[in-house]
Formats: structure tokens, C-alpha cells, sequence
């Protein structure tokens, strides 16, 4: 019988492994670092430890070679635990990693990715900008050639990773820029190092409502000189490389919203076992049965939409946007509802850190924004249907 959800004995083995490291390692840590916005440095080495920070890399350049099921995979699991964690591991494995191994040249690679796979390297991805975030066609950061090189001026924020510490840029990224005389459609991408002259963080961006354990910043471009073997790919041609890693990214956030929703949906069906109310269990009294039921049957219509999405996309291709923007529009949406019931269901511990539904709740939000509003997926999915007489 053909299981959607572990479609070979290496996804269920992938799985099982990240459960138990999960529920072991990563659980035990998260009330803590989102208490301090602090990010877990020797966590996330654990898990290049296990082979996961590239986990879409082909094996030549230090990755595990796997697919997009197995990528929906590790971000499940990942965020049932501590989904602050796993968005700092979405930008470094699927929006740095993922996109230098599908867009770089060997040379990149193999100077690059190994070190990403490693953890010894901590990467990101620049696109958003203080004037441009879900409109990323209207960012204004420029690139111009120079002698050698280029010269990148602007700004970006929100960049996950961008920031260690208070003090500390990540280590790699990749950045979107404008060339000067290119059309509105297109954009070049460059690798930039800590340590580029006229880069700078800008500013740690702290009290975020969630996802207080991924670091995120506003980084600056001064006059900053990039050496020309940085260009990704060929210029203008920056913006196929964006959408197509876009589908990734949206199903992997996807999947996370999947690891919130479930972990939310077991700890109030354990609390309304273990707690009585008025001479009976709490799961006895039709309320609650319809929060806990109601749950479970959208996490499971979630769950088979983005698995079945997964299944089908091609880390190497494009075109998949109308089921990428779909699964991430529906599973953000329910896991926050899911949320939301759990808080309920325990009541005033629902309210405070212990049971863990209070900071999925609040992580869970972070969803319908990042990496594309609710509303932009809404649009990208009514255009891509306009060309659509019947679904198939």
C-alpha cells in the first residue's frame, strides 16, 4: 500500500530519526531560546551532524541528494518541536543551500556548499527590502559592473539568519539585486561574505511576536564590492531562479505549519484525557470533541495536500506555483485555527509556556506573512486559474 506521507522505507526512516532527535533534542531547548531570541548555534550543528543542512544537495558537494518529500519531511518534524529553530534551517538549507546547488556553478558549489552542509558556514537569502517586500519585483537594490567585480548598494530586511547575535552577521548569502538598464522583470543574484567591504548589519531585528529563535535582521550594502566569479548564473536571469526556489520554499513552509498544527492537536487531546471538569473528563463534553475532532480532520486535509504537492514537484523545474501557493494559503491558515483550539481546550495553561500551544500559536502566525502574504498567494493563484477552463 502506498503511504503518501513516507513513500519509500528511507522517507520512514528519515522521519522516524527526526522524531526522536526532535522530541530528544529540540523540544527540550525551545521554551528557553524563544524566552531569549537567542539562535542554537550547537543545534544547528547537530543537524549537520545528521546530514540535513543540505538536505536537497547532491552528495558531490556534501549534501544528502534528497527530494522534496524528504525536505517536507525534516520541516515537519523540525517545527513540531521548535518551529523558530526550523525557520533559521528553511533559510539555510532551502533558500541558501537549495538555490546555490540548483543556480551556482561547480566552482560555487564546491566552494560554498560543503561548508553549508557542514554547518560551518550559516547562510540566508536576501530579497525583501524596507520598500519592497511581498512587490519583490520593485526592489531597488543595484548592482553595477565594475572593474573586476560589482558594486552593490541598497538595503534588505527580514533576512532570517542575517543576524547571530546582536553583533554577529550570518556567515553567506545570497542577494537579489537590480543591474543598471535591466527591465523590471529582471534581477541578477550575487554571493556575498561576511566580511565583503561596505556590507553591514544594519540593525537585529528583536521582539518579534514568534519565531524569536531564527535570528532576523536589516542588512546594508555601501559601495559593496562583490568579485565578479560571484554572479549566480548568467545576469537577469535571477528572477527564474527566485520563483523557482519559491515553490520549495512555500511547500517546506507549508510543512511546517504541518509540525505546528500536529504537536498543537496531541498535547490538547492528551490534556482533555488527563483533565476532569465537573465530575468528567474534558474530552467528554461535545465542545471540546469538536475542537479536538475538527483539528485533526484539517491537519490531515493539510497534511495530504502538501504531501501529495511534494510528491510531485521537481527540484529542478518550475511551473508548480498554483499547488505551492495553495498548500502554503491553506496550512497557514489552519494551523494558526489549530492553535487557537488548543490554547482553548487547556484553557489558562494553554495561555502560558509550559504546554508549548501559546508559542506554536504565535509562531503560527508568522505564516500567513513570511514568504508571501495570504493575499499575494491569493492573486498568484486567481491569475494562474484564469488560463485553467477545468481543473484536472
Amino acid at each position: 500500500m502506498h503511504d503518501i506521507f513516507n513513500p519509500s522505507e528511507e522517507h520512514q526512516a528519515l522521519r522516524e530519526m527526526l522524531r526522536k532527535f526532535s522530541e530528544k533534542e529540540v523540544l527540550e531547548q525551545a521554551i528557553e531560546y524563544d524566552r531569549d531570541e537567542r539562535f542554537n548555534m550547537e543545534l544547528f550543528k547537530a543537524v549537520g551532524d545528521l546530514g540535513l543542512l543540505g538536505v536537497t544537495v547532491p552528495e558531490k558537494w556534501g549534501g544528502a541528494g534528497l527530494d522534496a518529500v524528504a525536505a517536507t519531511i525534516v520541516h515537519e518534524e523540525l517545527s513540531a518541536a521548535d518551529p523558530g529553530f526550523c525557520l533559521a534551517f528553511l533559510a539555510h538549507s532551502m533558500l541558501f543551500a537549495n538555490n546555490l546547488a540548483l543556480n551556482g556553478s561547480d566552482a560555487q558549489r564546491a566552494k560554498y556548499l560543503p561548508k553549508a552542509c557542514s554547518g560551518e558556514l550559516i547562510g540566508g537569502m536576501c530579497m525583501s527590502e524596507p520598500n519592497a517586500g511581498t512587490d519583490v519585483l520593485g526592489m531597488s537594490t543595484s548592482a553595477k559592473e565594475v572593474e573586476g567585480g560589482y558594486v552593490l548598494n541598497g538595503a534588505k530586511i527580514w533576512i532570517t539568519n542575517g543576524a547571530i547575535d546582536d553583533q554577529t552577521l550570518g556567515d553567506v548569502f545570497l542577494v537579489y539585486a537590480r543591474m543598471s538598464g535591466d527591465d523590471r522583470q529582471s534581477l541578477s543574484m550575487f554571493i556575498v561574505e561576511k566580511g565583503d567591504p561596505g556590507f553591514s548589519l544594519g540593525q537585529r531585528i528583536k521582539d518579534k511576536l514568534g519565531m524569536r529563535a531564527s535570528g532576523t535582521a536589516e542588512l546594508v550594502f555601501e559601495d559593496c564590492f562583490v568579485p565578479a566569479d560571484r554572479l549566480v548564473g548568467e545576469r537577469g536571469q535571477a528572477t527564474l531562479h527566485m520563483m523557482r526556489n519559491l515553490e520549495l520554499e512555500r511547500v517546506t513552509l507549508a510543512a511546517m505549519s504541518l509540525g505546528m498544527a500536529r504537536k498543537c492537536i496531541e498535547v490538547m487531546n492528551t490534556y482533555a484525557s488527563d483533565r476532569n471538569a465537573f465530575g468528567k473528563r474534558l474530552r467528554d463534553f461535545g465542545q471540546i470533541q469538536s475542537m479536538i475532532a475538527d483539528s485533526y480532520a484539517d491537519y490531515m486535509a493539510g497534511r495530504s495536500y502538501v504531501y501529495n504537492v511534494a510528491g510531485r514537484l521537481s527540484l529542478n523545474s518550475h511551473g508548480n506555483r498554483l499547488d505551492s501557493d495553495g498548500v502554503k494559503l491553506y496550512c497557514g491558515r489552519m494551523a494558526k485555527q489549530v492553535a487557537d483550539r488548543a490554547i482553548q481546550v487547556l484553557g489558562g495553561y494553554g495561555y502560558v509556556g509550559e504546554y508549548h500551544v501559546e508559542r506554536l500559536w504565535r509562531d503560527a502566525r508568522l505564516i500567513e506573512i513570511g514568504g508571501g502574504t495570504n493575499e499575494a498567494h491569493q492573486k498568484n493563484m486567481t491569475r494562474d486559474m484564469s488560463r485553467m477552463s477545468y481543473i484536472k
